[in-house]
């Protein structure tokens, strides 16, 4: 009984300095960023009250997942460290608990809010984001004439089975035309029919190809080949239905991501950025487990007893981590690892230390 009394205990301060952690730095990324931001879409655009309060809004579920992590350190080292100092952890052990019994409430905090962001960043962020974009664009901005960008990507889905799908490498909106077009035809969830062309233009209301091969398939080789000067391509959304249906890769779910990661591969288009990004959904949140496995050990050391002094240390362990992310993802990006290993790798080394710490607190 005492036990559970006690695990009630420490998950209740360590939760409630995890509120502290999120409100502190989240004020922090909202004053130094998002807020300069709004006040740039002000004297730039003129954005209205509302545009401006449906921005901020927008905003702050992708600033709030950074500070998962961040939250669960501070809230590790501060606690832990407070008990310390105040000879309660030294009470518990004179009782008889042990290091890993004290730990576990934090620790299971710390999974919990990895789990939870997981989830938070699968289902709300990319939501908000993709919410965000389009009052900036078409509310703020006013950009209702379509913009070109690359990778575009059109999917024609009936009961639950794609029928079409049409990649084009990239819109050019001078000229209202997609370049590098192949279009795949699918019956009953197999490919049947191929066709590839040069380029396509948008005129009298259709999408015309020109310079292009078809190719029937079956038993997944092509059967049949044919050249053609112009052919109509069976879509019907307009440039600026097409543009309007993209998504950027911080707008997607991960099951989205994977699925254009697979059609670009599909073109031998370069994915690390796209990967990268995948990847990234996942470490992000999982270093709120991580932060605590490091915060808890280093809370307990005799010379954590001060406030100021886990806040510091909070802060450097957050410059290291994110600094070593930041170069992990651009070695990513670059292609020159490969992009699950980097991206992973700072988890990785925080789980290796974490580990050791703990350990080592236990002797």
């Amino acid at each position: 009984m005492r036990i559970r009394i006690l695990d009630k205990y420490i998950f209740k301060e360590v939760f409630k300095t995890f509120i502290f952690g999120i409100c502190a730095f989240s004020a922090v990324f909202i004053g130094s960023g998002t807020l300069f931001r709004i006040a740039q879409y002000i004297t730039e655009y003129g954005a209205s009250v509302t545009s401006v309060i449906k921005i901020f809004i927008l905003s702050l579920p992708g600033v709030v997942i950074w500070t998962f992590p961040m939250s669960m350190l501070l809230a590790s080292l501060l606690t832990i460290g407070r008990l310390s100092g105040n000879s309660e952890i030294t009470a518990m052990k004179s009782c008889g608990i042990s290091f890993y019994r004290i730990a576990t409430p934090a620790i299971v905090l710390g999974a919990f809010v990895s789990v939870f962001a997981v989830g938070f960043n699968e289902y709300v962020v990319p939501w908000s984001n993709e919410a965000y974009s389009n009052v900036l664009e078409y509310e703020i901005k006013g950009n209702l004439s379509p913009q070109s960008q690359e990778h575009i990507i059109i999917k024609e889905i009936k009961q639950g089975k794609i029928e079409k799908l049409v990649y084009a490498r990239q819109f050019v909106a001078e000229s209202n035309t997609m370049e590098g077009i192949a279009m795949q035809s699918f019956e009953q969830g197999e490919l049947k029919h191929v066709e590839n062309a040069e380029y396509a233009e948008w005129k009298d209301n259709m999408w015309t190809m020109h310079n292009g091969m078809i190719y029937d398939v079956a038993d997944g080789k092509s059967q049949h080949t044919m050249r053609f000067d112009t052919q109509v391509l069976p879509i019907n959304e307009s440039p600026r239905q097409i543009v309007q249906s993209q998504k950027k890769p911080e707008e997607m779910t991960m099951k989205e991501l994977s699925e254009q990661i697979g059609i670009m591969k599909s073109q031998y288009v370069n994915t690390s950025k796209l990967e990268t990004e995948l990847h990234q959904r996942m470490t992000i949140p999982m270093a709120s487990l991580i932060f605590t496995l490091v915060g808890v050990p280093l809370g307990m050391q005799p010379n954590r007893n001060s406030s100021s002094m886990g806040f510091v240390m909070s802060i450097i362990i957050i410059f290291i981590y994110y600094s070593l992310m930041t170069m992990a993802g651009a070695i990513a990006q670059g292609g020159m690892v490969n992009p699950m290993l980097a991206v992973w790798l700072p988890n990785i080394v925080g789980l290796l230390a974490g580990g050791y710490l703990m350990r080592r607190m236990a002797k």
